[in-house]
């Protein structure tokens, strides 16, 4: 007898875990292994975040329950900081909640908005958890196909009449994961008049916000006027404040969209603990992000690409995150391409097929070692496909 759900049976195996399971079998053995696959950022997190921290956590007031949306301190910090940062104005009473980490939100919001049988539109390749969620919450995922040539932009007038006419619920996610892909305040604008008509809320997934290069901003969905009509966006402290392993993040945007997602939190959590709550509201007022960090990505970026190219392999410089997508060489799938690179090399990548269909045909670096661990990886890799 079985004792899983059919949801949960129906899920396919964590791509990640498979991986990470190998990385650790071939540690033990005694192989050097690079690990280009997880987004985990390397860089520390800045000491006054952490002093702050460690300040709050002498007051013994602060080892109580949080109130269930998250503390007022920390939501007006979120509501200021898209003020200063975007020029957005946010009620942080009703258009900012308090997240376990912006994935906790993000899977907690398809349960809030949609029914059985209801679709979600998911971008293709993407974040594996939009997909699951949907699963777990009975609903159906329609993919909007990603492509290189449409700059890694969902196109919609190919999505079907009869599928928009059931969509409770689009994803969105720029500066994208896995394609490090960017766009600009008009592609917001176009995709609300499109949510607009046709009904859908657009839930922005904004965790690579602050990772852009050179003059490129990345723009907040909320900067579009009647946005917060039908749309939430999602960020995180994880990577603009290297603090992933603190699992602190916020959703802000439309009330209703926000008081239904609270409606599941509240039944399910307690929010985040005091302590971290006071810290990240000290590092969102105080922009606590750590000096140079775009820097370091971007000399880590152009350093991987160049030095892909330079063994034939094809990927464009990203203006944001810190993922480089690269085209995986002729005569490989992704799978057999990561998997290759890592049994032969020593080399950890993530397979573009992990993330969708339309990830077939390219492979994800993360840019979270320092540059001459990329080098070495980039030699290694060479020795093998030539």
């Amino acid at each position: 007898m079985s004792y899983q759900s059919k949801r949960v049976a129906n899920i396919p195996p964590y791509l990640f875990a498979k991986i990470n399971k190998r990385k650790m079998e071939l540690v033990k053995s005694g192989m050097d292994v690079i690990n280009l696959g997880i987004g985990d950022p390397d860089l520390p997190t800045p000491i006054p975040i952490v002093d702050k921290m460690v300040e709050e956590m002498r007051d013994p007031s602060n080892f109580k329950y949080s109130s269930y949306g998250g503390i007022s301190e920390y939501r007006e910090a979120v509501a200021d900081y898209y003020h200063k940062k975007y020029h957005v104005e946010l009620d942080p009473e009703t258009e900012v909640l308090t997240l376990i980490g912006s994935k906790e939100g993000i899977a907690n919001i398809v349960p809030a908005v949609i029914d059985p049988g209801d679709y979600v539109l998911s971008p293709d390749p993407s974040y594996a958890v939009y997909r699951v969620a949907t699963q777990l919450a009975g609903g159906r995922v329609h993919d909007m196909p990603l492509t290189k040539e449409n700059q890694f932009l969902p196109n919609f007038a190919v999505i079907p009449e009869e599928v928009l006419q059931q969509a409770r619920l689009m994803f969105l996610n720029y500066p994208g994961n896995p394609t490090a892909a960017t766009v600009d305040l008009d592609f917001f604008r176009r995709v609300i008049q499109f949510a607009k008509q046709y009904d859908i809320p657009v839930a922005h997934d904004f965790a690579y916000s602050r990772i852009t290069f050179d003059d490129y901003q990345a723009p907040s969905i909320l900067q579009v006027e009647g946005a917060k009509d039908g749309a939430v966006e999602f960020g995180s402290l994880s990577k603009t404040y290297n603090m992933t392993g603190w699992r602190i993040g916020y959703v802000v945007g439309n009330h209703q969209i926000i008081e239904a997602l609270s409606v599941v939190k509240n039944n399910t959590d307690t929010s985040q603990f005091l302590p971290i709550q006071k810290a990240a509201a000290f590092a969102l007022a105080n922009d606590q992000m750590s000096p140079g960090i775009t820097d370091v990505y971007q000399e880590r970026m152009i350093k991987i690409v160049d030095g892909l190219y330079t063994i034939g392999i094809r990927a464009e410089r990203p203006k944001g995150s810190f993922f480089v997508w690269a085209q995986v060489p002729d005569g490989y799938t992704s799978c057999e391409f990561a998997e290759i690179i890592l049994e032969r090399a020593g080399v950890v990548v993530t397979p573009g097929s992990a993330f969708g269909p339309s990830g077939e045909g390219y492979f994800r670096i993360s840019l979270t070692v320092p540059v001459d661990r990329l080098h070495e990886a980039v030699e290694r890799i060479k020795k093998y496909i030539h």
